[in-house]
């Protein structure tokens, strides 16, 4: 998620003033629950809640570590509604003190987690994608209309098709789309890769996908229910991945991103076409988004920290207000 402005704003040649930030980043890094919090905001952002109930602590209390955080510059927040996401500050946000921040996050990521935080997590998780599921179990049949209201296909569908035809993909032999909806870029992949795999973990939103690919006669596409996490894909050297409109349903977005990395060919592309971050809160009911949109620096830094560097990048401001980013990644 984006990050706050900058906690300090006085000149870096300021002793007195380094001084201070050095002791506030000690001071927030003394305390054994304050680590193990950064630890959970590895890659991914929770709220004030969802960490209370990792820890088993009461608001107040968690509030005041998250205060002590951010007052150092090590954590950011994010509004979305009603509820506040906290996640890891960039680094760089306190002048001077950058290596130190980075050697405390890589000191930090070789902590282990409870069993207990780590068994939270993971229903934590569970839970989100549950969320998604069910929204899409339900609204399989009028998906395009509900998405309509945020960004149609035609929006980006062009836009999409000429980035991935000019991208340098070393090979055209398989490509996957995660998420292909109601199947309408299964068209412009069939017939530009030997092999397609379609993924969705929705058996409605894929079963409208496979009727549509029987009606256009795509020969060349596997189709399978699961998540990015599904054994199939472990199987897979993907030339191409392609993720549109999903990562905002995605429990897990840094997840999503290390997963596909994983199964791209040395010289393939993964290329994502995601919402801009907006206010549109309207949007979790009506269309089951989980995070309203990313800011650019979310996708750069999920993408780095899966090993991927970017390649190119398309911004398409919408008349409704929304925006939408067209990014495509390589291996670094």
């Amino acid at each position: 998620m984006s990050a706050l402005s900058p906690v300090f704003q006085q000149p870096a040649g300021s002793t007195d003033f380094a001084v201070e930030q050095l002791a506030a980043l000690c001071k927030a890094s003394g305390d054994s629950r304050r680590l193990q919090i950064l630890r959970v905001l590895r890659q991914d952002s929770f709220g004030v809640l969802e960490l209370c109930s990792l820890f088993g602590m009461r608001q107040p209390a968690l509030s005041h570590h998250l205060k002590v955080l951010h007052g150092a510059g090590l954590i950011s927040s994010r509004r979305e509604g009603n509820t506040i996401y906290y996640r890891r500050a960039p680094l760089g946000q306190a002048a001077g003190l950058a290596a130190l921040q980075k050697n405390l996050f890589e000191t930090v990521d070789q902590l282990e987690l409870t069993p207990t935080v780590e068994t939270g997590l993971a229903e934590l998780q569970r839970g989100r994608v549950r969320l998604s599921e069910q929204f899409f179990r339900q609204n399989a049949d009028k998906f395009r209309r509900q998405q309509d209201l945020i960004a149609s296909y035609e929006q980006y569908a062009d836009t999409v098709a000429g980035l991935l035809r000019d991208a340098a993909i070393g090979q055209r032999r398989l490509a996957l789309e995660v998420g292909p909806g109601d199947g309408r870029f299964l068209a412009e992949l069939s017939p530009a890769f030997a092999r397609v795999v379609a993924l969705d973990s929705s058996a409605e939103m894929l079963a409208n996908a496979r009727a549509l690919a029987a009606r256009q006669r795509l020969e060349n596409i596997e189709f399978v229910l699961g998540d990015p996490g599904h054994p199939r894909l472990a199987e897979l050297a993907a030339d191409c991945i392609v993720v549109n409109m999903v990562l905002h349903h995605t429990a897990s977005p840094a997840a999503m991103f290390r997963d596909l990395a994983a199964c791209l060919a040395v010289g393939g592309r993964l290329l994502i076409t995601e919402l801009g971050h907006h206010h549109q809160v309207w949007a979790r009911e009506s269309c089951g988004d989980l995070w309203l949109g990313f800011e650019p620096a979310d996708l750069q830094a999920w993408a780095q920290a899966a090993g991927l560097t970017e390649v190119a990048a398309v911004y398409l401001a919408q008349r409704n207000g929304f925006q939408i980013q067209v990014r495509l990644f390589g291996h670094q």
